[in-house]
């Protein structure tokens, strides 16, 4: 693994104890040019994960609360009015908080489809269009949106335009006990978050994505991914299967977590060790089978040649 990416691992695992698997598939999503979805009870760490990516990263960190009464305006931002001394006025774009590097959309669902969709455009094309204007968002833009379970309260769900804009879907679960009992005995998290420094710089960051998108994918490997997207579209218990999009999403995933470990070259492991998490929340089974186990079941019937 290179030095630069363990460092940053290192700094993440010191925050979010004993969730080792978590840190390395949210730094493969953001290194991969993607958005990462949590989705767990509140409490689990969630926020505390996607502050510990912005400052190791030293990029800009903004935060969105996600509640019924959330505006399109109160994310994207909107055009003001501003009267001058003669009588005349003009109006000027006051961005609103979707303009950071990274952005957390903390639950997300709790919001109204409507301003859920507000996300749209901005995580699929990295720009924003205002009354027929549209402003660009930051080179490394990044949204990391929580999600509480929808048995929950108070929750809509994501629609599935909205669900293919996330690049992965991880869970943090319960800590072990030796890290909670960690979590009890040691610093408060927010006191590390406090005086965390960044690992690394924004120029480095994305000198990392370049890098990753660069990363060779072999006939054979590309035959692998390929043979894994047309198990999901023919499977009896799934509604529909992956998207051309999905199959180009699992790519570049793969690609960031081959760069991660230190390789120029594609592995079918490296598809393996992301499949989960990328397309996992893009199947629709109206059976309501365990996608997780689906997933683990298309691993094991799809070999390498």
């Amino acid at each position: 693994m290179q030095l630069s990416v363990r460092q940053l691992l290192d700094a993440l695992n010191q925050v979010l104890l004993g969730k080792d698997e978590q840190v390395r598939l949210a730094l493969c999503c953001m290194i991969a040019r993607g958005h990462l979805l949590i989705e767990d009870l509140p409490g689990m760490g969630k926020t505390t994960l996607s502050q510990a990516l912005a400052k190791v990263s030293g990029l800009a960190y903004k935060r969105i609360q996600f509640t019924s009464d959330l505006l399109p305006a109160d994310i994207t931002g909107a055009n003001v009015f501003e009267r001058s001394g003669d009588g005349a006025g003009t109006f000027r774009f006051v961005p609103g908080p979707v303009f950071a590097e990274v952005v957390l959309a903390d639950e997300i669902n709790r919001a109204t489809p409507k301003a859920q969709s507000a996300l749209l455009e901005a995580m699929e094309e990295r720009q924003v269009s205002v009354d027929g204007k549209t402003y660009p968002l930051p080179d490394a833009f990044f949204v990391i949106a929580t999600q509480n379970p929808l048995s929950q309260a108070g929750t809509f769900p994501l629609p599935e335009s909205q669900l293919d804009r996330f690049l992965m879907r991880i869970s943090l679960g319960y800590p072990s006990e030796q890290a909670e009992r960690e979590l009890l005995e040691g610093k408060s998290r927010s006191d590390l978050l406090n005086t965390m420094a960044a690992v690394v710089q924004p120029e480095t960051l994305l000198q990392f994505q370049r890098s990753a998108r660069q990363v060779k994918a072999s006939a054979s490997v590309l035959d692998y991914l390929q043979r894994l997207v047309a198990w999901t579209r023919q499977h009896p218990k799934l509604a529909y299967g992956l998207s051309p999009r999905a199959a180009l999403s699992l790519l570049a995933a793969a690609r960031s977590w081959a760069y991660m470990h230190g390789r120029e070259y594609l592995l079918p492991e490296d598809i393996q060790a992301v499949f989960a998490a990328v397309v996992e929340h893009r199947l629709s089974d109206a059976a309501d089978h365990a996608m997780g186990q689906i997933a683990a079941q298309a691993l094991q019937d799809v070999r390498v040649v």
